[in-house]
């Protein structure tokens, strides 16, 4: 598990770039925490930089939207899904189940 962040630190509507290998963005959404993979499946952009509406993102380059709870596109031009992590809360903070070492990085949306 890789600690993101403390949930005060990440306000409902927000997100937070962790930086590594594989970039992972951590939001808080309405109805809580999800992790994808950060770089858009249609072409490199951080979608720590993206939209937040519900439990979708869309990217800033492209304007492609993903699902937060599953990573399938839901329009074009992304036609891939992201990876998706399984977030626990836990003790007033955020972690991320991610095989790759990754760090908190600038990225807030």
């Amino acid at each position: 598990m890789i600690r993101a962040c403390a949930v005060a630190d990440l306000p409902e509507g927000e997100s937070v770039r962790l930086d590594g290998p594989t970039p992972i963005a951590v939001f808080h959404t309405e109805t809580g925490f999800y992790a994808v993979d950060d770089t858009c499946t249609h072409q490199d952009a951080s979608l720590a930089d993206g939209w937040l509406e519900g439990c979708f993102v869309e990217c800033p380059l492209h304007a492609a939207q993903f699902d937060l709870r599953t990573g399938v596109p839901s329009c074009l031009p992304a036609k891939d899904p992201l990876r998706t992590y399984a977030v626990v809360v836990t003790d007033g903070a955020v972690f991320v189940d991610a095989p790759l070492p990754a760090v908190a990085g600038e990225g807030a949306a």
